[in-house]
Formats: structure tokens, C-alpha cells, sequence
């Protein structure tokens, strides 16, 4: 007796969810999305505001887009994630689905439930697809992991009362603790 085959949900699967529900499809497997806290929209919010400032300010080509947006990592169609701020400098890769291909800069805020993903899964995706720059913004432990990944594999942590640069800009640095303020 042959075994049951495993389903593997597709970008139609994705595009198809029901009205507000939030998942991302990573490997064509569903992850479902819990609602964000206040403190997580805050910073997404603050972050969101401050790359774009500093991008308009300084006239740069790169865009920036926070959740919910769709990111097309492989450019394939079993991986879908909706990273908390998105910064894309390569226009090309934007459609108006969202992004196909790795961002420049990506920003996960963790919540409770996301920790695991965030950590391991969301860095291994976003190291193999081309990501250059991955923050994870950790409120509980009120500190900001940095991967560069054209630099190096390991981290950089950086508590939340200390600046933060911005890699992929050499003029640019973010204090986390200004912006809970």
C-alpha cells in the first residue's frame, strides 16, 4: 500500500487564504501568524518611519514596506514570508504582489510565539536566499541581533540603549530604546 503523499501548498494556495487570515508559506508548508502586541506595532511602526525618513532625507532609491507585505524569497512558489520591515534596494524585484526575490534588509520584531521562527528558521531562509542585513528586534530581552551575512555568520547583539548601525547605509544608526519612548 503506497503512502498517503504529503500536500504541498503553492503561492495559489497563499494568494487564496481567507480574508484577513495572515500565514506564511515557507517550503510549502503553512505557518500561521499571530496578532501583533502594542509594543511590536510601535516599533514596527518607529522603525518603518525612521529607514524611510532616512532614505528620503538622503534621496536614496531604495523602498521600504512594512507587514503586512509579501516576500517571494526563492522567486518560487512555495515561500512566502511577511517580515515585520522589508527595505528593497533593487526595484526590479518589486511587483504589485509585493517582493520577488530577497530584500536588502530585513527586521523581525519577536513576539512570544515567533521566537523559534525568528531565530532559526527565518535566519537560515533569509541567509540562503541573498538577504544581506537580518535584525531581530527582541523586546523581552531588549536587545537587537545583527546578521550581516556578506560580512559574517555570526551575530552582533546590541543591547536596546546602544545605536545600532545600519549596514547597508554608512550613515545611519537606530537606538531601539529612543523609539519605546
Amino acid at each position: 500500500m503506497p503512502l498517503p503523499k504529503e500536500h504541498i501548498c503553492t503561492s495559489e494556495d497563499y494568494w487564496n487564504l481567507p480574508e484577513g487570515q495572515r500565514a506564511e508559506l515557507i517550503d510549502g508548508h503553512f505557518y500561521d501568524m499571530a496578532p501583533p502586541n502594542r509594543i511590536h506595532q510601535k516599533l514596527i511602526s518607529e522603525l518603518h518611519y525612521r529607514i524611510l525618513n532616512h532614505i528620503k532625507l538622503n534621496k536614496g532609491s531604495c523602498e521600504v514596506y512594512p507587514a503586512p507585505f509579501a516576500v517571494n524569497l526563492h522567486a518560487d512558489d512555495k515561500t512566502y514570508v511577511e517580515p515585520d520591515i522589508s527595505v528593497i534596494c533593487d526595484k526590479n524585484k518589486l511587483t504589485d504582489r509585493g517582493c520577488k526575490g530577497a530584500p536588502d534588509f530585513i527586521i523581525e520584531i519577536v513576539s512570544p510565539g515567533s521566537r523559534k521562527m525568528d531565530y532559526s528558521t527565518k535566519n537560515a531562509l533569509y541567509s540562503d536566499a541573498g538577504v544581506r542585513e537580518y535584525w531581530i528586534v527582541d523586546p523581552l530581552k531588549e536587545r537587537t541581533t545583527i546578521y550581516r551575512y556578506e560580512e559574517d555568520v555570526a551575530p552582533t547583539i546590541i543591547p536596546f540603549d546602544q545605536p545600532v548601525q545600519v549596514g547597508i547605509y554608512t550613515d545611519f544608526s537606530i537606538n531601539i530604546s529612543e523609539l519605546l519612548k
